[in-house]
């Protein structure tokens, strides 16, 4: 499992080393990124208005498979945490919505994504958002400290997906929410069949079912699940919205 850490490590670092020069990481080889990287859908997927606000290189570095900050009704005054937060496009976005007397965290393992997201962060000028470095199964923050969690097609490369899930409800408040982006495969799909269409490194190989991510929602306490798909990246494998409340 620490092998397969390592790989997503390194695939991320190199992602957002070729950002400096200019290059867009869903451009960099086939596979970087949770989205079809011929396609761009990732970064298709933030309205255009919301990118001409933000930095170059936040906009380069998206790597995922949605618009979680589009999904997730945040609110003025609301803390906002982004497992595996890469160049820190939304985090930046989430700190827009939540103001001034919000707060925008971002949570990355990899140094290079939050030299990256950290630069980013002061061309933009945003006084209310911190980057963490950690890892998204073991969250450095306190318990019930947060209100709202997003990612974008990260969970799917965790190792250990209950971990994650667990210290989601652990950090959330009693009424904090999830609005995630993510990988699910169909039902029908066991893991070799998730396998045979994709990498682990490339979000498709260790990404949950339907039916397995609603069990684990419902295991660590969730309630009012909803996942929806949005679209299909490979056969029976989708990008989908992941929707839930914490008691």
């Amino acid at each position: 499992m620490s092998d397969l850490r390592e790989q997503v490590r390194a695939r991320y670092a190199a992602a957002a080393l070729v950002v400096d020069e200019g290059m867009a990481a869903n451009d960099w080889e086939i596979g970087v990124s949770c989205c079809d990287p011929q396609a761009g859908l990732g970064l298709q997927l933030y309205d255009v208005t919301e990118r001409r606000d933000l930095p170059e290189e936040a906009v380069l570095a998206s790597l995922g498979c949605g618009n979680p900050t589009a999904v997730a009704d945040l609110h003025e005054g609301e803390v906002v945490l982004d497992l595996g937060s890469g160049g820190g496009i939304d985090v930046l976005l989430s700190a827009k919505r939540v103001g001034p007397t919000g707060k925008a965290y971002g949570l990355d393992m990899t140094d290079e994504m939050l030299n990256l997201a950290r630069e980013n962060a002061r061309t933009a000028g945003a006084t209310n958002v911190e980057f963490l470095k950690g890892y998204i199964e073991d969250v450095p923050l306190p318990d019930a400290s947060v209100d709202v969690i997003i990612s974008n097609c990260v969970i799917n490369l965790s190792t250990d997906k209950p971990k994650v899930i667990d210290e989601m409800f652990r950090v959330l408040r009693p009424g904090g929410r999830l609005g995630i982006s993510d990988v699910v495969a169909d039902d029908a799909l066991a893991p070799d069949d998730r396998a045979e269409r994709g990498t682990y490194v490339g979000c498709i190989a260790g990404a949950l079912s339907f039916g397995e991510y609603t069990q684990e929602l419902e295991r660590a306490g969730f309630a009012d699940i909803r996942i929806d798909a949005t679209h299909e990246l490979v056969d029976q494998m989708h990008g989908a919205i992941v929707h839930a409340r914490k008691p």
